[in-house]
C-alpha cells in the first residue's frame, strides 16, 4: 500500500516553502506522491481543526495521516519510514 504524505501549510510561511522544495525533491527520488493542505484555506472553509491543532507549530508532514516531523522535514527519519 502507497503511503500518504501531506504537507500542512499556510500562505506566507517560508520555513513550509522550504519544507516544500524538501519533499518535492525527495518524492522525485524517492518515488512518492505528497499534498499540501493550507491550513488557513481549510478552516475558511469549514474545517478549523487542523489550525487548532498544528497551526502554532507549520509546517507538519504528516505521513499517513500521523504527525511526522514538523518545523522541517525529518528527512532520515522519513527515508526510513518510506523506504523500510
Amino acid at each position: 500500500m502507497r503511503q500518504k504524505v501531506v504537507l500542512l501549510t499556510r500562505a506566507g510561511c517560508s520555513l513550509c516553502e522550504a519544507a516544500a522544495a524538501r519533499l518535492t525533491a525527495l518524492a522525485d527520488e524517492l518515488g512518492f506522491t505528497w499534498t499540501a493542505t493550507d491550513v488557513d484555506a481549510a478552516a475558511a472553509t469549514g474545517d478549523a481543526a487542523l489550525r487548532a491543532e498544528y497551526g502554532d507549530r507549520l509546517p507538519v508532514v504528516l505521513l499517513d495521516g500521523r504527525e511526522h516531523s514538523y518545523w522541517e522535514v525529518d528527512e532520515p527519519r522519513l527515508r526510513a519510514d518510506l523506504t523500510g
